[in-house]
């Protein structure tokens, strides 16, 4: 009979499937508040950044070397704050735009680390609770706003 390698097994192999998608569709649930709102980085990115992260947090727990999953999540979350960086701008009004979609990138990242370690719980909550600051955080910082011009 033969011997299928760990990694040809059904099982695992739906399960890295499912810890894949449901990255991806969290980093797109994140990615699609930033389309609705024309943001630099949307539905596509997060969903890729989410996906990504995720892979490769999949791959280095297969790893024999436990100590490997961590230097991988350090890089992912280091590399990932090159690819934020990239959408912070400073506007020829010394105005800073860009930092929440930065933060978004680096959130997904770690929402997809999550899944691809198969927390799937943990990136829910961490997305529920996302979404309501992306969601409730314009309508706060907005009322906040209009209270302080008001003094």
């Amino acid at each position: 009979m033969k011997r299928y390698h760990r990694q040809m097994d059904m099982p695992f192999i739906t399960d890295v499937a499912g810890r894949l998608v449901v990255a991806t569709l969290i980093g797109g649930g994140i990615g699609l508040d930033r389309e609705i709102r024309h943001k630099p980085a949307g539905l596509k990115t997060h969903a890729l950044v989410a996906l990504g992260a995720a892979l490769v947090t999949v791959v280095a727990g297969t790893l024999s070397d436990s100590a490997a999953v961590s230097r991988v999540i350090q890089g992912i979350i280091a590399g990932v704050g090159f690819l934020g960086g990239g959408a912070i701008l400073k506007g020829s009004d010394e105005l800073v735009t860009g930092l929440t979609t930065a933060a978004s990138i680096w959130l997904v990242a770690s929402l997809g680390i999550a899944c691809g370690a198969g927390e799937w719980m943990v990136a829910v909550i961490a997305l529920v609770i996302a979404l309501v600051v992306l969601v409730l955080g314009n309508a706060a910082e907005n009322f906040f706003r209009r209270t302080s011009d008001r003094r």
